[in-house]
C-alpha cells in the first residue's frame, strides 16, 4: 500500500496548500469514511470541471489544480488522491475508456481504499444535468457507464497516473488545444 500513499511530481499531497487543505477537511470527522467522504465532496463540488466553465488554466498537479480550483477529470482525480493520501488513505487512479465525438478518450476517477470495505471507486468529475456521483459505500455511482461498444471500464487501482495521461496534459499549452487532443488508450478489462 506505499505506493498508493506516496507524494510524487503529480500527487504532491506535501505541498503545504494540498496539506492544509487536507487537514482541515479531516478535522472533526469520526473516522477514514467520514474523511474519504470530505475530501470526494470537497473536490467534487469546489473544484470546476474546465468543459463544463469553458475556461481556465490546463492544470495537472494536485497543488495546480488546488490553486486554480479548475482541471480536466484527470486533474480533478490527481487532487483528490492527494488529499485522501494525505489523510493516511490509500487511494489511486482509475479510468474508462469512453466514445467520444472523435473517437475514443480516457476518463480519469479515483478509488479510495476503506477498512472493512477495500477499494471503492469514487468519480468527482463534478455533477451537472445528467451526471450525479455521489459517496455511499459500497453503492459505486460514476459519472459515466462504459457500455457502447469498445468503450471500458479498466478494473485496475494505479498508484501512479497513466503517462498517456501526463505526457497529454503536459503537452498542451492550454485548455483548448489540450480538448482537441484528449489521451486514449486501450485498458484492460474483467
Amino acid at each position: 500500500m506505499n505506493d498508493y500513499l506516496a507524494t510524487t511530481d503529480i500527487i504532491d499531497w506535501q505541498h503545504p496548500e494540498v496539506a492544509a487543505l487536507s487537514a482541515a477537511l479531516a478535522k472533526g470527522a469520526t473516522g477514514p469514511v467520514e474523511t474519504a467522504r470530505r475530501c470526494f465532496t470537497w473536490v467534487r463540488d469546489e473544484v470546476r470541471h474546465t468543459l463544463d466553465i469553458q475556461a481556465g488554466p490546463l492544470t495537472c498537479t494536485a497543488s495546480e489544480v488546488l490553486r486554480h480550483r479548475v482541471g480536466f477529470c484527470y486533474a480533478k482525480s490527481h487532487l483528490l488522491a492527494a488529499l485522501l493520501r494525505a489523510n493516511g488513505l490509500p487511494a489511486g487512479l482509475c479510468y474508462q475508456r469512453l466514445a467520444h465525438e472523435s473517437g475514443f478518450c480516457l476518463h480519469g476517477f479515483n478509488a479510495v481504499h476503506l477498512p472493512g470495505l477495500g477499494w471503492y471507486r469514487i468519480d468527482a468529475r463534478g455533477n451537472k444535468p445528467g451526471i450525479d456521483t455521489v459517496f455511499e459505500p459500497p453503492s459505486v455511482r460514476l459519472a459515466y457507464a462504459a457500455t457502447a461498444p469498445g468503450e471500458a471500464t479498466d478494473p485496475t487501482v494505479y498508484a501512479h497516473p497513466l503517462p498517456v495521461v501526463v505526457a497529454k496534459l503536459r503537452a498542451h499549452a492550454d485548455w483548448q488545444s489540450f480538448a482537441a487532443d484528449l489521451p486514449d488508450q486501450t485498458l484492460a478489462t474483467v
